[in-house]
């Protein structure tokens, strides 16, 4: 089987990292198989998509306070926008996750979940999510 089901995420603050494992899951029992795999792209320039840990919630604070002092939003950016800062986390977090899927279930380490990683918010978003195996 090869589908791809886009999935809408309203993100509702400037910067914000989106528990989006549910949603996934979600997804594979609609349209599920046994063994493959799950790729999640984000079409966005301002957003991403990232596997990590799903247990302390203060992580996701940490990684946007630390992409903060990384990327700061400063005004000696030249693009007319003002939100070159969303760009460079972008393109540090990544557009794209690919997951193992064995015996229906996501291949996550017991701590990860996936997670949609909002810079230029809020907005509405999509997500794709490509299901490929048997």
């Amino acid at each position: 089987m090869i589908k791809t089901v886009t999935l809408s995420v309203e993100t509702h603050q400037k910067s914000e990292f989106i528990n989006i494992t549910p949603d996934i899951v979600g997804i594979l029992k609609k349209h599920p198989l046994n063994n493959g795999h799950v790729t999640l792209f984000v079409p966005h320039t301002t957003a991403g998509v990232t596997i990590n840990e799903n247990a302390d919630p203060d992580v996701q604070g940490d990684m946007i306070r630390s992409l903060d002092a990384l990327a700061p939003n400063l005004n000696t950016f030249k693009h007319f926008e003002g939100n070159s800062d969303a760009h460079i986390k972008s393109s540090l977090i990544g557009a794209s996750e690919h997951v193992l899927i064995e015996e229906g279930r996501l291949l996550l380490g017991t701590w990860q979940g996936l997670y949609f990683a909002e810079f230029d918010g809020p907005r509405k978003r999509k997500l794709h999510v490509h299901i490929h195996g048997e």
